[in-house]
């Protein structure tokens, strides 16, 4: 079984099943609830074949990750065109469009996909080359958030950005020297740029950027997680809309 091609955990299963993505529903033999119940029924709502399966099967499909005693077989994950991310930008008053450059970590892909459906972000954008893409991982982490906020794959995030110029999209970056986060003008349509977790946003992309904005600290700790930062500012700009 490719490993990109199952996603585990009950928040996700329950998700993914009732988005009718689910191909063969595999729950561990010993398993037993309410919850259990539930997820079998939409199964079956959905025509979806159960498998019981050994907890060591399911350890070794997931490659030991937190799987609950259950895994859904789904098809491969179909990513949006960065056209589809407007479309559900152009239904929004005061839409934000995360653009991620080069993020590796699926927990951090994961939460912050989490973050952004929580938030009411119209849309993800990752690059298709050195980032992490959608993986079990991401989806377990992202408890379902898959299922609502559409992630766009494109080749080129210099190009992508400006198309969302030329449809009045504002681009901003994180960076430790900015406007701080508080006093962002988050009005309009916006696009926030979350860099590499390691070397932040590259020099290419550092020049598409209107405005840097920075969350101010008092720590010795000069640097937030990159999904920490983005759920900060992900709030920000919600806040500010209500």
């Amino acid at each position: 079984m490719n490993q990109t091609d199952i996603i585990y955990g009950l928040h996700a299963v329950m998700e993914a099943l009732e988005a009718g993505t689910g191909n063969k529903l595999y729950v561990q033999e010993d398993l037993r609830g309410k919850k259990v119940d539930a997820i079998k029924e939409v199964a079956r709502d959905q025509k979806v074949p159960i498998s019981w399966t050994s907890k060591k099967k399911l350890d070794e499909m997931t490659q030991k990750g937190v799987h609950q005693g259950l895994v859904l077989r789904v098809s491969a994950y179909a990513y949006q065109t960065l056209e589809d991310v407007l479309a559900k930008a152009e239904g929004q008053e005061n839409p934000l469009i995360l653009i991620l450059d080069s993020l590796t970590d699926p927990h951090n892909l994961g939460s912050i996909l989490r973050s952004a459906d929580a938030l009411g972000v119209a849309g993800v954008v990752i690059p298709k080359h050195r980032a992490v893409g959608i993986t079990p991982v991401v989806a377990k982490i992202a408890t379902g958030a898959l299922e609502h906020v559409p992630v766009a794959r494109v080749t080129n995030l210099s190009q992508a950005l400006t198309k969302l110029k030329e449809v009045g999209f504002w681009i901003f970056g994180t960076d430790m020297d900015g406007t701080p986060s508080h006093q962002w003008n988050t009005t309009g349509k916006l696009a926030l740029i979350i860099g590499n977790e390691g070397k932040g946003i590259s020099p290419n992309i550092k020049k598409q950027v209107d405005e840097m904005i920075t969350i101010p600290m008092d720590g010795h700790v000069q640097s937030l997680n990159a999904s920490v930062a983005a759920a900060i500012l992900m709030y920000e700009v919600h806040r500010k809309r209500l």
